[in-house]
């Protein structure tokens, strides 16, 4: 078990990873100073052009940097830097609702749980913007069929887990896809986690969203799929080798008629294609059952590994 502070509480730390955002980072760090007094908030600065830094120190934040861009670069960053037993993610434009993180902390000890995702309830029809409420329901749609189960909001930034969760979490993303990589961990290791419903505000005045709808959107549906490449071989490889031995049996069904009456195959190059398609989909399928033995073990050691790190639990009195 890791061990609590002075006081026998948990050593909790607020993670807000920012980018331009000296708008809204001060009452950020402000609203969790009042939430959580006894918390150390870290502020991660991403190669920001404005005066962040300069605002988050104002504010009270311990202030970092990382130099590799995107937010999943900091969300490595952070997860390997900081030692704590709970740890409060959110993003550093005052939309997440820090008086919430009290009873989201409570929740993930008192229930012993990994992770608690703020599910977000907008408070005015600005918090999100245009296609992003679309987007996520059609995300989390996907990881729901493809692995499943899902969250209501994969999407959320609003996050807090146990130490055991942040230092099994191997963070491989670059970008705003990295909530989508936190979900599919959890779900692969079946984590104990729960949602709770927090209000989302809209960005303060002179706060813009850094999340491009399209371009990001794309590339957390591309991270979907590498993950279901990754996590599940034996469907995915077995899927394209089933529709590649169908479309097979569709070519050489003329080819087989033919015999049948004549005794002769007269499209020799299309009974070589069809070959050709049976043999790929046979090795797709041996490939997915390789591989799906290679990945079963992989996650029995990282269920191990994950185990081993043991959950903080109140001290004896």
């Amino acid at each position: 078990m890791d061990k609590a502070g002075r006081d026998g509480t948990p050593r909790i730390a607020v993670l807000l990873p920012c980018y331009n955002e000296e708008a809204a980072i001060g009452r950020t760090v402000a609203d969790f100073r009042a939430a959580l007094p006894g918390a150390a908030i870290y502020v991660y600065d991403n190669n920001s052009r404005d005066n962040t830094i300069a605002v988050a120190e104002a504010a009270g934040a311990i202030v970092r940097r990382e130099r590799m861009q995107g937010k999943g670069a900091v969300v490595r960053r952070m997860f390997a830097d900081i030692e704590a037993d709970v740890y409060v993610m959110a993003d550093g434009d005052a939309t997440y609702d820090a008086a919430s993180a009290p009873a989201l902390v409570a929740e993930l000890i008192g229930s012993q749980l990994d992770m608690i995702v703020g599910s977000r309830v907008s408070q005015v029809q600005e918090s999100y913007r245009r296609g992003h409420r679309f987007g996520n329901a059609l995300l989390t749609g996907m990881l729901a069929k493809l692995f499943g189960r899902s969250f209501t909001d994969i999407l959320s930034g609003y996050r807090v887990f146990s130490r055991r969760f942040v230092k099994s979490f191997p963070a491989l993303s670059a970008g705003f896809e990295i909530e989508t990589e936190i979900s599919v961990h959890a779900l692969e290791l079946k984590m104990p986690c729960a949602e709770i419903e927090t209000p989302y505000f809209a960005r303060p005045e002179g706060s813009t969203s850094k999340l491009s709808t399209y371009g990001d959107g794309w590339r957390i549906l591309n991270t979907i799929m590498t993950l279901y490449r990754i996590e599940r071989p034996l469907l995915f490889f077995g899927a394209i080798g089933l529709a590649l031995m169908l479309l097979g049996g569709v070519l050489g069904i003329p080819l087989a008629i033919t015999y049948m009456h004549t005794g002769l195959v007269p499209r020799m190059p299309t009974a070589m294609v069809i070959i050709g398609l049976v043999i790929i989909a046979a090795l797709c399928f041996f490939a997915g059952l390789i591989l799906d033995t290679v990945v079963r073990g992989r996650r029995e050691l990282r269920r191990l590994f994950y185990l081993s790190l043991g959950l903080w639990e109140p001290p004896a009195r």
